[in-house]
């Protein structure tokens, strides 16, 4: 639910065949339409039609093969979608989705974007497409929002198998949609690589057996099998989607500038929504602050970056509270975790600590079970009832040298 009780994302749909997304009440869509969740209205396009055929195209001016959807009843369809907006979404007006081949490519970032929105409508075309003014009337008129997207470099015959498919991508990403949210983050192209292979009973299915890592209970190993696994599963099918840091070579450590803070600010964000979702809260400074806020830390803390082919992959701020020297913001980027990385990071903020130093500290999410896993392993032990800390977090201390 939405912070007025409401649904936490409305979306309709124009379509010429409204019984063609009968599927959305089916599965997790379906049972988040029930629970209130989702708020998902058809809406038949001939509705919207003035004629006794109830005609929704005519052939395209300068000839060629093929009709053209007519302007009259898009028009009307889509006046009617604004018009019923509803008094829990005030003011607000939906971000309008063209599916088509000729839009960008539709991906889990562009999916991720979408789930933040309040409100979507999708336009499903057909034959040759729709006539150009709608999208002009949709903008100028109506004030929205148009994407053109685009399912894949290929042709369907109408855009509801693609709404199909944008629909579930988008609405599993809403909060309560998805029972374990922790799966969201672990599955292909949340963090750029393809999902690892997976198993279940029994251990042995026609002669072929569970790889002997998965049953060893060496957490750190199975990561990072599971790591080898989906960089060899992504050069295999999607060697576009590796970058040179995915490579054998050297992390370089270096102080941040303010160049680095764009980046910074992006890692950040995509280290703390993991966060969030494993804490069940979104209360997390990272998520909150913006540009400014990170190159005014680069004054007040020290911040160290770790690059790899270019790439910013890492970043840890110190600073000195006292005699204690304190680390946080220690961060991996998502698709370069289980490498150790995260432990040369810590190393290296431990390593920077000044003379008189009695104490080293950190805080992480109480949720966090690798981290703290990491960090117990790093010989810190929780403090209990430590002061001035947030909610939902543990402070960690060590003495400096063990």
């Amino acid at each position: 639910m939405s912070e007025d009780g409401g649904p936490a994302l409305r979306i309709d749909v124009v379509s010429i065949f409204p019984d063609y997304l009968a599927a959305l009440d089916l599965s997790l869509i379906g049972k988040a339409r029930d629970d209130g969740l989702l708020d998902v209205r058809v809406h038949d396009l001939r509705d919207f039609t003035h004629d006794r055929h109830r005609t929704v195209d005519d052939t395209p001016y300068g000839g060629g093969a093929g009709m053209v959807m007519k302007a009259q009843p898009w028009a009307e369809a889509l006046d009617h979608v604004v018009a019923q907006r509803g008094s829990n979404l005030a003011d607000a007006r939906p971000h309008l989705v063209v599916p088509g081949p000729g839009g960008a490519p539709f991906t889990q970032a562009m999916a991720r974007q979408l789930a933040h929105e309040p409100w979507l409508a999708f336009a499903c075309g057909r034959y040759e497409g729709i006539d150009e003014r709608v999208y002009e009337h949709a903008r100028e008129t109506l004030g929205l929002e148009v994407s053109v997207v685009s399912l894949g470099d290929y042709v369907l015959n109408g855009g509801e198998v693609a709404v199909l498919a944008m629909v579930e991508a988008i609405g599993r990403l809403v909060p309560g949609v998805i029972g374990n949210a922790e799966s969201l983050v672990e599955e292909s192209h949340e963090d750029g690589l393809l999902e690892y292979p997976l198993y279940t009973k029994p251990r042995e299915w026609n002669g072929r057996q569970v790889p002997p890592i998965l049953l060893s209970g060496n957490h750190a190993a199975i990561a990072a099998w599971r790591h080898e696994q989906r960089l060899a599963r992504t050069a295999a099918r999607r060697p576009d989607l590796l970058h040179a840091s995915h490579g054998d070579g050297e992390v370089e450590i270096a102080a941040a500038t303010p160049s680095d803070v764009p980046e910074l600010n992006v890692l950040f964000k995509a280290c703390w929504v993991q966060e969030a979702l494993l804490n069940d809260t979104l209360d997390i400074p990272a998520l909150t602050e913006g540009l400014d806020d990170v190159r005014a830390s680069l004054d007040t803390t020290q911040t160290w970056v770790a690059r790899k082919g270019g790439r910013l992959v890492g970043a840890v701020r110190t600073s000195r509270l006292g005699d204690d020297w304190h680390i946080g913001r220690l961060c991996v980027v998502p698709d370069l975790r289980g490498r150790g990385l995260g432990r040369r990071l810590l190393e290296h903020a431990e390593a920077t600590a000044p003379d008189g130093i009695r104490t080293i500290s950190l805080d992480t999410g109480a949720l966090s079970t690798d981290n703290l896993r990491m960090y117990r392993k790093s010989g810190y032990r929780v403090v209990p009832d430590a002061p001035d800390v947030p909610a939902g977090a543990v402070h960690l201390t060590k003495r400096p040298g063990r």
